[in-house]
């Protein structure tokens, strides 16, 4: 998280400056850098994208439950915990009725 707010602002501050601030050193933040995206991120961005397009199409109106059966539905393999949690890490809700609506 700090490594990622010093890439965000490193146009703003000098980089040794921000790690100094943050009690990072700097060479943890090059190597940081350098680090490929690991096999698991990678696919839960590729999820993350079905699951916006999923959510998308229901007019935002689906929860995780639904959008995890619309991944199997298509053959993709992943738990309905890892969708709860990548739909709650990126704020895509379902959409609640109030119950005042149902007795007008």
């Amino acid at each position: 998280m700090r490594y990622a707010f010093i890439q965000d602002n490193q146009n703003l501050w000098s980089i040794r400056r921000l790690c100094s601030t943050l009690d990072v050193h700097h060479s943890g933040y090059y190597a940081w850098l350098k680090k490929p995206i690991s096999k698991t991120a990678k696919e839960s961005q590729k999820l993350l994208g079905l699951i916006k397009q999923f959510w998308l199409e229901s007019g935002g109106v689906y929860g995780y439950r639904k959008i995890y059966c619309d991944l199997k539905y298509v053959g993709e393999s992943c738990g309905i915990n890892r969708v709860h949690r990548l739909m709650k890490a990126n704020g895509l809700k379902s959409q609640r009725l109030s119950a005042g609506l149902f007795f007008v």
